[in-house]
């Protein structure tokens, strides 16, 4: 193990926090940066995969790297949700300033590929999708109190395709995501009207936008065990972390059985007893992410769609680099 890759985990404090990946930072090693070594140390491992989340590893890499993956999944990421509504009708009780920040919140399956940017156009297909949403809420005429109508969902949503859109996106029309989200709940005699103006955002811009409900990332775990544990504190010491993080056995007495699942909440650490027998830390350049989808992506794009967006932040920074004038031209 790596020592200066491990931020060591203390009573009181943390150690070894900086990063050591600049030259020269540890004696012995050049620590330049070299593209062969980078290939070779990096690894993306999936831990856990579902129709909504998805669990990685990603190693190999400085935090800045990480951070910026995960900012970018949160805030840069484009999706497509409404932006406008234009109410001609809303008599139930909700206002329509709620109203519209409730249908603004809903995901929509929209590939945002297929739209452009609006920025300061006019709207059109190009930019623009169009959803209705008609309902009425009324007694049926049946001498009951049955109500129809008394909720509003979103699946009452209905696309209005323009121009070429019902061509271009003929393969997956425009739909809410979920389509037993309530909007609203209407007392006979209630109604609304709307029509609802769909366009391409980033989350930087709004909440709305962003194509994932979580996405975090965590250091890996690790627990050492430095010597042999008395066996009148293996109980002891195996309650101290999470269950299923540490098990008898091996030649210590004690070993890690999944350190994943680890929080790292310094219990052992509080007991005299176990004073140089565990060492907590936590691996620099192991992360762990989280990444939960709204649905608009499937979980496994989500990363993909991330670096895609930073390779070309990156390549619109070197094209303004080349264009700068050299030192001899200032």
């Amino acid at each position: 193990m790596d020592r200066s890759k491990v931020v060591e985990i203390h009573p009181e404090r943390v150690g070894n926090v900086s990063s050591s990946s600049y030259p020269h930072q540890v004696p012995g090693v050049s620590g330049a940066w070299d593209l062969e070594t980078f290939k070779k140390n990096l690894s993306v491992a999936l831990s856990r995969w579902t129709s909504e989340l998805c669990e990685f590893d990603l190693v190999g890499v400085d935090a800045s790297i990480a951070n910026a993956i995960r900012r970018t999944l949160m805030a840069e990421v484009p999706t497509v949700a409404i932006e406008h509504v234009y109410i001609w009708n809303n008599t139930s009780i909700i206002q329509d300033e709620v109203l519209s920040h409730r249908l603004g919140l809903i995901p929509l399956a929209i590939d945002p590929r297929k739209l452009n940017f609006k920025l300061q156009d006019e709207a059109n297909d190009q930019n623009t999708v169009v959803f209705t949403l008609k309902a009425e809420c009324k007694k049926r005429n049946t001498g009951d109190a049955t109500i129809e109508g008394r909720y509003v969902y979103s699946s009452m949503l209905e696309w209005d395709p323009k121009g070429d859109q019902a061509e271009l996106m003929s393969d997956s029309p425009p739909r809410p995501i979920h389509p037993d989200i309530v909007i609203a709940k209407m007392a006979p005699g209630q109604a609304m009207e709307m029509e609802l103006h769909c366009e391409k955002g980033i989350g930087k811009d709004h909440a709305k936008f962003s194509p994932v409900a979580t996405a975090t990332y965590r250091l890996l775990p690790l627990i050492e065990i430095l010597q042999p544990i008395p066996e009148p504190l293996i109980p002891k010491l195996i309650a101290c972390f999470p269950e299923g993080v540490l098990e008898r056995g091996g030649k210590n007495g004690v070993q890690v059985a999944n350190a994943r699942k680890d929080t790292v909440s310094r219990e052992v650490l509080r007991h005299p007893e176990f004073e140089g027998l565990v060492r907590l830390g936590r691996i620099q350049d192991h992360f762990m992410f989280c990444v939960e989808s709204t649905g608009v992506y499937e979980p496994e794009d989500l990363l993909p769609a991330s670096i895609e967006v930073l390779r070309n932040k990156i390549a619109l920074l070197k094209l303004a680099l080349d264009d700068m004038p050299s030192a001899s031209h200032v």
